[in-house]
């Protein structure tokens, strides 16, 4: 089974590309911020943590992540493969992901790393604010985010690397030409 990471900063595309892969290949979808996002939608308790700390532009703590994204991967058994789509954040995090693959038999297969400037990703992320009324998506709370990763979740880019897994897309033409680009990425797995 395909196993792909898709990372970048907040803006960058991983919830695009994300579907463009599950449509060409019919891939199954694991985001972190959708499924954290019916959580909080629910209520349920996790939601409410959750709430808390995407509210102020923090990450969650890796072990309620890591148990829930875990669940949602034994659910997608049978399929050709697996978009991990805003997991992992954290080298910990990589490095818990890489043992639940491993105790499974799997392993990550690719990390597709979507680059874009930070101009375009603030203008990006405004956009969408405007258009879905998203609430985490403010210009503070933005600076916030960018900072979390840059300091937190940008040093896996050199830990993905070290694993043999990165394959780097600097935005710099059209959506489809970066779709492009990837899907080739992916067949040559």
């Amino acid at each position: 089974m395909d196993n792909i990471v898709i990372f970048g900063a907040p803006g960058s595309g991983k919830g695009t590309y994300s579907a463009a892969l599950v449509e060409h290949f019919g891939y199954a979808h694991i985001s972190t911020g959708d499924v954290l996002r019916g959580e909080i939608k629910a209520d349920t308790e996790l939601g409410r943590i959750a709430k808390g700390y995407m509210d102020q532009g923090q990450l969650i703590p890796d072990e309620l992540i890591i148990d829930m994204l875990a669940n949602v991967y034994d659910s997608k058994k049978g399929s050709k493969g697996v978009i991990f789509d805003g997991f992992p954040r954290t080298i910990a995090q990589a490095e818990a992901l890489k043992e639940m693959l491993t105790k499974r038999g799997e392993k990550m297969s690719v990390t597709l790393n979507l680059v874009v400037s930070e101009e375009e990703l603030m203008r990006r992320l405004l956009l969408r604010a405007e258009i879905e009324g998203r609430a985490d998506d403010n210009e503070e709370t933005i600076k916030k985010r960018f900072e979390v990763y840059h300091n937190q979740t940008s040093p896996l880019i050199e830990w993905f690397r070290n694993e043999g897994v990165l394959a780097e897309f600097t935005y710099g033409g059209s959506k489809e030409e970066m779709i492009s680009n990837i899907i080739k990425k992916v067949e040559s797995l």
